[in-house]
């Protein structure tokens, strides 16, 4: 195996070390029972970001990993984590009655991602004797209340159903030893960076920190540098760069023909398990419904639904009963599943960099997988971001709907489009009555003897010809009907 550490030290200078080497977990310093707990998972050889991690955090040392989804650093922080928490004592306050103090604090952006990564403890940690708990919204606080009363070793939570506990004085973080950041940048898009500062402002100075993150934009590395304290980098792959064992195409169809060419994509029985992504929750919905017409198995999780639902579609999605599942980009952050075949872009993301979180949800545990982009005419610029950022050129692929033009959907009955002098703008609003009452008041003809003009340019309520009131000449109505600004809500944020 070979592995790539950065180190960057307090001062200006950083060194790079590359070496080659090929370890097992038997080869780290885990004690017994976390051998053991590896043993029964069946984990042989740590993946990159784990040989990198552990023997750095198993020093105690604050970390920076940058990886991408399926590289195993669920692990590389839990395991440490569950070897220094069985080793140190526990104070007094934990033992008291009313603690609400917790050891170590997981904070990650999504329900089940956090799911997960406290399942994924209670596994390693099976031959130990710790706490453990899950603190997240859509359902009720008092099983979890009722869990931090005693205190626990490791929880596991989503910033705001912990913020919203913490102020109810239900949680204290002052005795934290460990605190991990996990899926920051992903943080920063769903809007939760100013929640993680205020809960970070409640630990002690000193403790074990680390981030993890797929990619580092600007604040993410402020963020960084505010709450890590000479940190070892861990980069398994340079940022955006998409899992080479992934075979990736695109097929340029019209936007009325996404829903037909997508049913006839899984007519092929080789996509067993397949990912769809889709831009928007209605997308998703619309999406899943449309398939379940074509009697393919589909459902959809999005942040709409409760978290019972949500659970439920994964539970159907991981068993096989459900061939096709359909998510948003932030929904998906929490899928950790194994034998997904393929990926499919029903809508290509806005960000490039989220197309490497989606693809990266084939080809896990070293399989391969095949990722499947649709593009319209309206999603050219993201597909050039998109190869811009991974550095490739995709593959096209022909189908039977390449080149088809879809029927335009029916639209509300307008006026007649009036005659139009060359070198005039069309009206873009109210066409056919503002026309025609321009005209009857003979516009664009000499004026009756003894009718005078308002001032040059004036119209009756200071509008322009063709201008609805408090409208800019050119603007009119979108030809999208207002569909882009569905995509965002309050605050400029994408409504995923």
């Amino acid at each position: 195996m070979t592995v790539r550490l950065d180190r960057h030290s307090t001062g200006t200078t950083a060194f790079s070390e590359r070496y080659s080497v090929t370890i097992s977990f038997s080869d780290l310093k885990l004690s017994e029972p976390l051998q053991q707990a590896l043993r029964d998972q069946d984990y042989e050889t740590p993946t990159p970001i784990q040989a990198q991690a552990i023997p750095y955090l198993l020093d105690g040392r604050d970390l920076l990993g940058i990886a991408q989804t399926g590289t195993g650093k669920t692990a590389a922080f839990a395991l440490p984590i569950l070897e220094r928490l069985a080793n140190e004592r526990r104070q007094p306050e934990f033992r008291a009655p009313g603690a609400r103090r917790a050891r170590a604090l997981i904070l990650t952006p999504t329900r089940e991602l956090a799911i997960q990564i406290g399942d994924s403890f209670r596994d390693y940690g099976a031959h130990l004797h710790m706490r453990k708990t899950v603190v997240f919204g859509g359902v009720g606080q008092k099983p979890q209340v009722d869990a931090m009363m005693r205190g626990v070793d490791v929880l596991v939570a989503t910033p705001g159903r912990l913020l919203d506990l913490m102020q109810q004085g239900h949680i204290r973080l002052d005795a934290l030893s460990v605190f991990v950041l996990d899926e920051a940048d992903r943080m920063l898009d769903m809007g939760f960076i100013h929640d993680v500062r205020k809960i970070v402002a409640t630990m002690p100075k000193e403790r074990q920190t680390l981030l993890f993150s797929a990619t580092m934009p600007g604040d993410i590395a402020k963020l960084a540098s505010s709450i890590l304290k000479d940190p070892v980098r861990v980069e398994v792959t340079p940022p955006s760069t998409t899992v080479e064992r992934i075979s990736q195409s695109v097929m340029y169809v019209d936007k009325g023909h996404k829903i037909a060419l997508l049913a006839d994509v899984l007519k092929d029985p080789a996509i067993a398990r397949v990912l769809v992504f889709a831009r928007t929750k209605h997308g998703a919905n619309r999406v899943a419904e449309q398939l379940e017409k074509h009697q393919i198995p589909a459902d959809a999780i999005h942040g709409n639904k409760s978290q019972s639902a949500r659970q439920k579609a994964l539970e159907g999605f991981r068993s096989g009963a459900t061939r096709v599942l359909v998510a948003t980009d932030i929904a998906a952050r929490g899928i950790d599943i194994d034998g997904i075949t393929h990926v499919i872009n029903y809508d290509l993301p806005e960000v490039p960099e989220s197309y490497v979180h989606r693809i990266g949800r084939t080809a896990r545990a070293g399989a391969e997988g095949i990722a499947i982009s649709f593009c319209d005419g309206e999603e050219r610029g993201y597909l050039f971001q998109i190869e811009k950022v991974t550095r490739q050129k995709l593959p096209v692929v022909e189908h039977s709907f390449s080149g088809m033009v879809a029927p335009r959907q029916p639209q509300e009955q307008r006026g007649p489009r009036p005659p139009q002098r060359q070198g005039q703008r069309p009206a873009q609003a109210n066409n056919g009555q503002r026309q025609g009452q321009r005209q009857s008041q003979g516009h664009g003809q000499a004026l009756p003897a003894g009718q005078r003009q308002g001032p040059t340019g004036q119209r009756p309520g200071g509008q322009r010809p063709g201008q609805p009131g408090g409208q800019r000449p050119g603007q009119g109505p979108r030809r999208d009907g207002g569909a882009r600004q569905q995509v965002v809500s309050a605050g400029g944020r994408s409504s995923y």
